[in-house]
């Protein structure tokens, strides 16, 4: 097995080169062969070797030595960590009684007013980390503009709200469901959220919390569109959810230039301030042409030196900025907008990581760490099993079976399936269903319809999921038992990802994976980094040493069987 890095990961991670033997793509054909907030923070980040210049917080403070592992200390409240009685009480009445130890740790620092990145486990309550928060402080300045509008004090204060930005339609809508579930006294929800993804268009009432694709907000606030001044003006809050992919990939300059926008926005704002000048005579227009330098513009670059130019204050007056001097508003400002960037996986090794490139970004960010990030969740147990090409289908299915009898606690078997492709889902599904055994398949050749109806009646009905990793990263399904990989994960983050649809929220799950000979090094490695409680990462990041042993032991086999090859020749 030879590993290589992966040119579209944002984590030093490597994935295979080579063309292990695919688990089950091959049975495509074959499954026939079956035979039947005054708490002081411990200042460390758990994952870090070195320390960091900015502020840190662990979710340590709020648990007992050897307490509970998700949920707070009793003394712990909604009230006690800043929550407005109204929000503490539809968090009460959602059924949300006590904060996890990472909403404990994080909703200080997100009503503190600072940026804020949030690092934590799977299934450790980040959603309502930064939902909680966010609803809260506009809940609070509704009222504050409504007070104000009817005093003698004058107008209301402009319209403030949120925007949530998501990787995929499933997780927007995912966040719009938990935040409509926080309601008033009388049913209704908190606040007006809207998902803005897909077909639909910019929505008719304004909403308070926008939650979006990256592609579907910037096709909705074209350059020429109207509504991007006021749109970009009124964002106060901004939520990259899962930001380690949306700083990655695809997604990056999708993300990066909308952080650009924003910021150019805070500038405009933050030196007519200086001027004395009305938000009204500030405009934040920008070209086609800006446009594309904004996707282009590479970090280093709008990070880099800036030009103190004292000609803008004449254009700042005139109530515009020319279209070539975007790069000329200075680079000291006053921040008018709060960043919140939330992920499960977020290593800062390596100057591209999505951790490296927030820490430049934003270098006074609080980070909030969960205990076990990239660690072995010690809520979750795991099986291994080395399977070969005559032996996978009967170690899936009896693995399958195994999975009824740990059923969760609502008395539903969930188990989700991984494996690696489409194509392997398929023959997976065929052969469970050949077996006896129903099942859904999830993957992203199936519809936007077809997924989520398949998710709601896995929800509702449970069952089996067989799944590609699609259904790995954010989706949040309660009570999921038993987790099987068919095939094993190629890369850390993927790993991570699928062991963290189990063990969710306080409860207890397993882990089945199974393996061939070519994954033996790797699970190997993986299994030691549990039973020394290091991050998982290290086990698919060796670098040099463990690659170069990768490519002796292969080089050592290559020869040796050239060798009872000639050998054969010869006799």
């Amino acid at each position: 097995m030879i590993l290589h890095r992966s040119a579209t990961t944002m984590l030093p991670l490597y994935k295979l080169s080579s063309s292990p033997p695919k688990l089950f793509s091959q049975f495509r054909y074959s499954y026939s062969v079956l035979s039947n907030s005054s708490y002081s923070f411990r200042i460390s980040l758990l994952w870090l070797s070195h320390p960091r210049p900015f502020g840190t917080v662990t979710t340590a403070a709020y648990r007992k030595e050897g307490g509970d592992t998700f949920f707070t200390e009793e003394s712990v409240s909604w009230t006690s960590l800043g929550v407005s009685d109204k929000v503490s009480q539809a968090l009460y009445n959602a059924g949300l009684g006590q904060p996890s130890l990472v909403q404990a740790a994080s909703i200080p620092s997100i009503l503190s007013g600072k940026d804020v990145v949030v690092a934590a486990e799977t299934g450790s309550g980040k959603t309502h980390s930064f939902l909680v928060p966010l609803i809260d402080k506009l809940c609070n300045e509704q009222n504050d503009s409504a007070n104000i509008a009817s005093s003698d004090q004058g107008v209301s204060q402009p319209r403030k709200i949120s925007l949530v930005l998501c990787p995929n339609v499933t997780l927007s809508e995912q966040v719009v469901r938990m935040a409509d579930g926080l309601c008033d006294e009388n049913g209704k929800p908190l606040l007006s959220v809207v998902s803005l993804c897909g077909r639909q268009g910019w929505p008719v009432n304004e909403p308070d919390i926008i939650v979006s694709t990256p592609a579907a907000l910037l096709n909705n606030i074209d350059p020429k569109n109207f509504r991007r001044t006021d749109f970009i003006r009124s964002v106060k809050y901004v939520v990259f959810d899962e930001a380690d992919m949306l700083l990655s990939g695809g997604y990056q300059n999708k993300v990066i230039r909308l952080i650009h926008m924003l910021r150019f926005d805070e500038k405009l704002l933050s030196r007519s301030n200086e001027q004395n000048l009305p938000e009204s005579e500030t405009s934040s227009h920008f070209s086609t042409e800006d446009e594309d330098n904004l996707q282009d513009e590479d970090l280093s670059e709008e990070e880099g030196d800036a030009v103190e130019n004292d000609d803008l204050d004449e254009e700042l007056e005139a109530g515009h900025v020319k279209n070539t001097d975007w790069r000329r508003v200075r680079k000291i400002y006053k921040p008018s907008k709060q960043y919140i960037f939330v992920a499960a996986t977020l290593p800062v090794n390596g100057k591209r990581t999505a951790g490296a490139v927030l820490k430049k970004m934003f270098p006074e960010a609080n980070w909030v760490s969960g205990n076990y990030l990239h660690c072995h969740n010690p809520r979750l147990k795991q099986r291994w099993i080395e399977v070969t090409f005559d032996t996978q289908v009967d170690e899936l299915i009896k693995a399958v079976k195994h999975g009824f009898e740990s059923r969760s606690v609502s008395g539903q078997c969930r188990t989700m399936v991984f494996a690696n492709t489409v194509e392997a889902v398929e023959s997976v599904a065929k052969i469970l269903m050949r077996g006896g055994i129903e099942c859904y398949h999830y993957h992203k050749d199936c519809s936007l319809e077809d997924r989520a109806k398949t998710l709601a009646d896995f929800q509702e009905k449970g069952g089996i999921l067989v799944c590609t990793d699609a259904a790995a990263r954010g989706i949040d399904i309660p009570n999921v038992s038993h987790v099987i990989q068919a095939d094993f994960a190629t890369s850390a983050v993927d790993f991570i990802h699928r062991v963290g649809r189990t063990a969710r929220a306080g409860q207890y799950g397993l882990v089945t994976s199974m393996y061939t000979e070519s994954n033996r090094d790797l699970v190997a490695a993986v299994r030691q980094a549990g039973e020394l409680s290091q991050p998982v990462e290290t086990a698919f990041s060796r670098k040099r040493s463990f690659r170069n042993k990768l490519k002796k032991r292969a080089a050592l086999q290559r020869i040796t069987d050239s060798r009872a090859d000639e050998e054969c020749v010869v006799a």
